[in-house]
Order: structure tokens, then sequence, then C-alpha cells
């Protein structure tokens, strides 16, 4: 049996799994002693052995539940994208025009306890099936204004290869010239699934870019690191999108190493996400003016190189949108008035 199999094979499922290797701090005994109905548990032994020994632990605190999960405040909802009206045929989402998502599965090797899409992620959803492959690529097919698909879930690369490349090879026979974009965690929390025979294999469904999830530098393990090195030195170019997690990253320093090190990796920190309204997940959030003033920091610290776009998706269906401050001030008497990042005045002439 292959490496990553045997890590999945091998996951803590369960209460018992955690309290066999630490003592569970009160805020996780009592998310265990009432009825479990929300999102599953699930850590790879390579992800569970990044934890340290103190309970605020950062990995400690994406990975296990806190009863504080059991909280749903009065604006949060279980699709707060509200991708379920987005939904052409079934397993697409198609949201923005020129670029469409669609579910590939709803299982992940690690359950992020942040993680926005639990509606349909643990929830037991198989993978996509080859009807619903093939009908998602007859709307691929209709609709030529979608130059890029995402591939999400849940994790696609927790697919073995074979149906792996076969999702591929349908998709690409419909579109030749779509862009795909795989969104997956496996780097962070099961780099063993990276093996030479998928690399060859992702590299030949170019243009394909890989999308991944570093939240904090600890994740950048040297083992993590050679995956992406395998990854990028044949060809398939690696995005990371981080979450803002109170507790875990809500710090300048931390937010700042992380993106540094990924660029010294030839990874592009692309975007820094506010938390999303999900159920549950409001001991999370970092309040959004926090937020402002973090990547206000790291603006004045790092360059555009390393530092990603702030975001949030507004509730109701409202869409992605960058939360980026105008250094714009006024116009007057045919000049624009801008403030630098430093603070200084400056006058930038108005012209035709």
């Amino acid at each position: 049996m292959q490496e990553w199999k045997r890590q999945i094979q091998g996951r803590l499922k369960s209460r018992d799994d955690l309290e066999e290797r630490f003592d569970l701090t009160k805020d996780e005994q009592d998310f265990f002693s009432g009825k479990n109905q929300g999102l599953e548990l699930g850590i790879t032994p390579y992800y569970f052995n990044l934890i340290g020994d103190v309970p605020d632990d950062p990995v400690r605190l994406q990975c296990i539940p806190r009863v504080q999960e059991r909280t749903i405040l009065p604006y949060e909802i279980a699709d707060p994208l509200c991708e379920k009206g987005y939904s052409p045929v079934p397993r697409l989402i198609h949201r923005y025009q020129d670029r469409a998502l669609l579910l590939v599965t709803g299982f992940c090797s690690v359950y992020c306890r942040h993680c926005f899409r639990r509606y349909f992620t643990g929830n037991r959803e198989k993978p996509v099936s080859i009807e619903e492959t093939q009908a998602a690529a007859a709307y691929l097919a209709r609709h030529v204004e979608i130059k890029e698909l995402l591939l999400s879930g849940g994790d696609p690369l927790t697919l073995d290869d074979s149906p792996l490349e076969k999702l591929l090879q349908v998709l690409r026979e419909a579109r030749q010239d779509l862009v795909f974009r795989v969104a997956t965690r496996i780097p962070v929390v099961l780099p063993q699934r990276i093996t030479p025979e998928l690399v060859e294999l992702l590299a030949s469904y170019k243009p394909l870019w890989l999308v991944t999830q570093y939240n904090h530098p600890v994740e950048l393990t040297e083992q993590s690191l050679k995956t992406l090195n395998s990854l990028i030195d044949a060809g398939v170019p690696v995005l990371n999108q981080t979450v803002l997690l109170k507790g875990v990253n809500d710090r300048v320093e931390i937010l700042e190493e992380l993106f540094h090190r990924l660029v010294d990796a030839r990874v592009k920190p692309y975007y820094l996400f506010q938390g999303d309204l999900a159920s549950g997940t409001s001991h999370f959030r970092v309040p959004l003016k926090q937020g402002i003033e973090i990547i206000k920091e790291l603006r004045s610290r790092m360059s555009g190189l390393s530092l990603p776009v702030y975001a949030v998706d507004l509730p109701d269906g409202g869409g992605k949108v960058p939360l980026t401050e105008s250094y714009l001030i006024r116009e007057e008497e045919g000049w624009l008035i801008f403030r630098s990042i430093e603070g200084e005045i400056y006058k930038y002439p108005v012209e035709d």
C-alpha cells in the first residue's frame, strides 16, 4: 500500500484516538460531550504530528474541534457563499462569468475546523460520477465565456490517479482551452500524496495551476517543501490562499514570515481571506477592521510579490471583493492628492 493511503487509513477520527495521544482541553472535551451533528473529525498522522505541546498550537486549533463550534450566530449559515443557488447542473457552480467550480468529492484527508463548505465537505458525499462529469463537461462546452475551471470539494487530490485522470480527460475533451485550477490542502496535510506519478499526471494537463492553503509557517515542513519543488519543477505553478484565523495567524509577524517563506519556495501568496460566515466558525473570525489594519501594516513591510490580496466573500452570495485601502484622498484644482504608505502627502496631475 502506498504511504499516502496508509496515512488516510490511519487517520484520527474519534475522541479515543485523540486521548490516546494527549489530554484534551476543556473546550475540546465539551465538544465531544454532546451529540456531534457538525463537521466530522479527520486528521492524518502526518498533520497531527505537527502539533506542538501547547493547547493553543496553531495546527491543533485548525484540526481539533472545540465546543465553540456549537455556537451558531444568527447571520451564520451552512452555505455562506450561497453556492447552491449558482449550480446549473449537479456539482458545478457558476457564480462568476469567466470561471466555474466543480465539487469533485466531499472527502478531505483532514477536516479543517474553519471550513466554509461544511454543508458539502465531510457529509460523505461520494466522488463526482461519470454522469455528473459529463453533464458538467457539456455545460462547459456550451458556455465558452468560462475560461477557468476550479476543481475543489472536499479535496480532489484524495482521488486515486486513475479516476482523477479520467475526470481531467473528460473535461479537457470538452474544452481544450480551459485552464484548470486544483484547490487542495494536500501539500500541507498529506504531502505523501504528491507522488512522481501524480506530478506527471497534473503536468500533462497544462494549463493547470495548483492552489493550496498554508496558514502558518509551521506547516512549511521539509517534506512539504519537497512536494512543492516537485510540482513547480514539473511546470505546475502553485498559488497559496491563506485564511485569516484568530489565534492561528492573526499577527503581522506570523503572516510576514509565512508569505516570505512561500515566495522563497516559489509559491505566490495569492489571497488572504477573511473568514466566511459559516455556521459554527465565529471563534475563528478576526474582526474585519483588525484584518484591514494587519494587511495595511504588511503592505508597508512587503513587496507586491510577497503580499496577497486581502478579500472577503460577501454574505448572501454577494461574491468576492478585495479589501484594499485607497491612497487617493481627494481631487483639487487639477491635482489628485495621494497619501503614501508612510503617510506623506503627494500631488499627481489630472490629465486629459
